[in-house]
């Protein structure tokens, strides 16, 4: 019986040992992502405050691992190769920085930073991984979260969406894909923060604009 070939191709990943795919060999090295800094011109610029938190995140995907997926139901890792955090820390503190690019917001932070939020921003991070199918051998990039807005201090969900990108890198090579990872992970950020801010009202809850207190 001939063995798969995907998993040939692929096996070295798991061991750093060399092969076709890219994102192998010594040293190890460690990768960042960028904000989002460009928006839609005609969003609002709102009262209140925002406390963004640490994503949620499969085993998986909870790591600082750069994870690839040879098949549907299997990850693995490029070897040699991280992200500067976990990949729920890196996406929270991109998402913080989005928020503040958009000009748009009075506050916002993590929650370690002791804001008194009006709004907190829960998100889970579903999909951020290379996947390398059908004998692949340029990645094919899949950034997902799912996303709700849960208002303070009652814990009500007022939003809730879904958000997903998926960007072909230009080629077979690692630098290639970690474009195409900033490109989904951008596309998904722009829709997070732009929907996040017309989700709900732009006066702080419980006050209407020209209130005076």
């Amino acid at each position: 019986m001939q063995p798969d070939r995907r998993f040939l191709l692929l096996a070295p990943l798991a061991l750093g040992a060399c092969s076709g795919i890219p994102g192998l060999g010594p040293p190890s090295n460690v990768y960042d992502l960028s904000p989002k800094s460009t928006f839609a011109p005609d969003l609002p610029t709102v009262e209140w405050q925002l406390i963004v938190e640490e994503p949620t995140a499969s085993g998986g995907l909870d790591s600082p691992r750069i994870a690839l997926k040879p098949n549907a139901y299997e990850v693995r890792y490029f070897a040699e190769s991280r992200w500067t955090a976990r990949a729920p820390v890196m996406v929270q503190t991109l998402m913080v920085e989005s928020f503040e690019n958009s000009k748009k917001i009075v506050a916002v932070g993590r929650e370690t930073v002791g804001l008194r939020s009006d709004y907190n921003l829960k998100t889970d991070l579903r999909e951020f991984q290379a996947e390398y199918i059908e004998d692949a051998m340029v990645p094919t990039i899949r950034v997902g979260i799912r996303a709700r807005l849960v208002r303070q201090p009652r814990q009500d969900i007022v939003a809730n969406r879904a958000f997903e990108a998926v960007v072909k890198a230009a080629d077979a090579n690692f630098s290639s894909a970690l474009a195409a990872f900033d490109d989904a992970l951008n596309k998904v950020l722009k829709g997070v923060v732009e929907w996040t801010l017309t989700s709900v009202p732009p006066e702080r809850p419980g006050r209407r604009r020209g209130d005076g207190a």
